[in-house]
């Protein structure tokens, strides 16, 4: 890979961007590097980029080099908090497309409240580790295929992903499942994140929804990860799912940041 891109820096000395490999660029200033930049696709067909820069030129070059050299949409997440990276990348063009609002959820039922919890009638929980994995991929497709007709899936969270074969269901055993007269009408993933459980996704059946079904499957997934040591978990929720956002509050959750995810193209 050769594709060259030159600019000056602050120190008057050029910026050179060279592609060294087919998803990574350096750039390089005075014979150092002082830039690097990432792309990465995902198993939904999404392109994410990324750029690790010592300063704003770098950066611009980096990123004008990679719009240039790639094929739109082009996809990147930053931290909220995190002014100057949302500033650079809104400076190549990228424009926010989603808010997510990272919480700190409580485990400990006499914090969450759901120690009380009732399934709605003819309802069970069958809890992470049991579920019967054909019947849990029916539920996925099925969801999948309501959010596709509606929001998208597109609108989904970046790590929210479709494996080879279309499935988002990765592991089997860290879902905890709802079931109605023994058909699936609701799932949660407990996500194995390091240093701390991560509840990656809920969601029901459009035609269950409002029924607490979420919640029970939040009172198990939590229970069980207080009962097994942990006090608390992670979970990322999007700014525009109010319903999301009032199921975390309601058992005590704090926000304790989010990020961004911003597109070009």
């Amino acid at each position: 890979m050769n594709s060259v891109h030159f600019a000056p820096g602050p120190d008057g000395h050029a910026v050179v961007v060279t592609r060294v490999a087919e998803q990574q660029w350096h750039a390089v200033e005075g014979g150092r590097v002082v830039g690097r930049g990432d792309a990465a696709q995902r198993f939904d067909g999404r392109l994410f980029v990324s750029v690790d820069a010592w300063h704003g030129a770098a950066f611009d070059r980096l990123a004008a080099a990679m719009v240039a050299d790639l094929p739109t949409p082009l996809h990147t997440v930053v931290d909220e908090a995190d002014l100057d990276s949302t500033a650079n990348w809104q400076r190549a063009g990228f424009r926010i497309r989603r808010r997510e609002r990272e919480y700190l959820v409580p485990t400990d039922p006499e914090v969450t409240g759901l120690g009380s919890v009732r399934l709605p009638p003819g309802m069970t929980v069958v809890p992470a580790g049991e579920a019967q994995e054909g019947p849990l991929r029916a539920l996925d497709r099925t969801i999948r295929d309501e959010v596709e007709a509606t929001l998208g899936w597109q609108a989904m969270p970046a790590e929210v992903l479709l494996r080879p074969g279309g499935s988002t269901v990765v592991d089997p055993s860290k879902y905890v499942v709802a079931a109605e007269s023994g058909r699936y009408v609701g799932l949660l993933r407990v996500a194995p994140v390091p240093r701390r459980p991560r509840i990656g996704l809920i969601a029901v059946r459009a035609d269950r929804q409002r029924r607490g079904i979420a919640r029970a499957m939040l009172a198990q997934a939590l229970g069980s990860l207080h009962r097994s040591g942990e006090a608390t978990a992670w979970a990322e929720v999007d700014e525009s799912n109010g319903p999301a956002r009032a199921l975390f509050g309601g058992v005590g959750a704090q926000r304790v940041g989010g990020n961004l995810e911003l597109v070009r193209g």
